[in-house]
């Protein structure tokens, strides 16, 4: 019980270190300069994901009731709905397991 709970004591201080700011390591600098740039990025700026990474939602709510306007494409069924006629003499066969099929995997 005495190692778990030096465990703990070790995993908690080990998370709490010192928060500070990003700096280049030993020896390295942060990019240069930009061509059409104002001033050299910080590594906040590089950090900071741009607007298009995470874009606003949108959610326009409706404000109001409004009447859904006539849809041109939303029309009945020509035959008033009913299922077409099978041909006279057409009646449903079987199909045998042994058919052959001109082209395979095509």
């Amino acid at each position: 019980m005495k190692r778990i709970a030096l465990l703990v004591l070790v995993a908690g201080l080990g998370s709490c270190g010192r928060v500070t700011d990003l700096k280049p390591a030993r020896g390295q600098s942060l990019p240069v300069k930009p061509a059409m740039a104002r001033a050299t990025p910080t590594a906040k700026d590089l950090l900071t994901p741009p607007t298009y990474a995470r874009p606003d939602r949108v959610d326009e709510l409706i404000k109001r009731s409004e009447p859904r306007r006539a849809d041109p494409f939303d029309l009945p069924p020509p035959t008033g709905g009913e299922a077409p006629a099978q041909p006279a003499g057409a009646q449903p066969q079987p199909v045998p397991d042994d058919t052959k099929v001109a082209n395979p995997g095509a």
